[in-house]
Formats: C-alpha cells, sequence, structure tokens
C-alpha cells in the first residue's frame, strides 16, 4: 500500500489516503506493532497504528466508522513537494514551504523539540537537534468518518 512516501497535504501519503476505513489499511499493511486506542464519551473514539519499521504512524477517528485521519511519518524516503523531508533544517523546511505558496507558519519550543506548524495545509514539522525528525499531516473528520470539506 506505501508504493512511495510522497506527503500530500489534505490527501494521504502515496497510496494511503485520508477517510480510508481502517479494516482496508490493515488488510493492505498488516497488523501493527503496537496500537493506542483513546475513547471518551465526549469525543470520538480515536485509534493510533504504529508500523514502526515502516516509519508509520496512522491516527483514525469517527463513531460510526473509524477513517485515517492523521498520519505521522519519520521514514528516510518522506519526500514534500518532491524533496525530501526528513533531515532537513528549519530553514530549508521554511524555503520548502515558502516556495509552495505557504508563508504563514508558527514555531513553538519544548522539551528541546521544535515544532513548525502550517495551519493551513494541516501539517507539522517536529526538529529535534535542529533537523525534521518526523512530519505529522491530518484533516477534519466528522463523528459519522467523514472528511471535513478542507480542500477549499
Amino acid at each position: 500500500m506505501i508504493s512511495s512516501y510522497e506527503i500530500v497535504p489534505k490527501v494521504g501519503l502515496g497510496d494511503l489516503k485520508f477517510g480510508m476505513d481502517m479494516e482496508k489499511v490493515v488488510s493492505e499493511l498488516g497488523e501493527p506493532e503496537e496500537v493506542d486506542n483513546f475513547e471518551s464519551e465526549e469525543e470520538m473514539n480515536a485509534v493510533l497504528l504504529h508500523y514502526w519499521e515502516k516509519g508509520l504512524s496512522i491516527f483514525f477517528e469517527g463513531h460510526t466508522r473509524q477513517v485515517v485521519a492523521g498520519i505521522e511519518t519519520d521514514h528516510p524516503d518522506s519526500k514534500l513537494f518532491g524533496e525530501y523531508v526528513i533531515d532537513m533544517t528549519e530553514e530549508e523546511v521554511i524555503d520548502l514551504m515558502k516556495r509552495n505558496g505557504f508563508e504563514d507558519f508558527d514555531k513553538e519550543r519544548e522539551d528541546g523539540e521544535m515544532r513548525l506548524s502550517y495551519e493551513e495545509e494541516m501539517i507539522d514539522f517536529y526538529l529535534k537537534k535542529g533537523k525534521v525528525a518526523f512530519v505529522n499531516w491530518d484533516v477534519i473528520v466528522d463523528e459519522d468518518g467523514n472528511l471535513a470539506d478542507t480542500l477549499s
């Protein structure tokens, strides 16, 4: 299923698309190495499947139907806009995003890590020791597992 590690904001990663059912993802990728469940009465049930050897964690949300709502990768082959992003410096990330039309970002430092967040694209870059360690991007999903219209 992971034919490429091309990050496409608001769409997915390679053949892994936001809105896919958990059953389809597991049937394609196999059983995850670790599973985290987050359940509460007030919020949607959420499940996080970790595929450590594939450099991938997949976040599922929805009450009626749980679908891919977020993806995180630290795989060295991860590309965004055709460029490898893992190990990029802060300046390289900012330049890459700027060249692709995204200039507005927030920067937050916590516990030796830095996060560059591009709210419009719903993508976060986490830097450790000055280099991108992993990338996280997501979409908004309603309780029925439908994607919100984030492509406008």
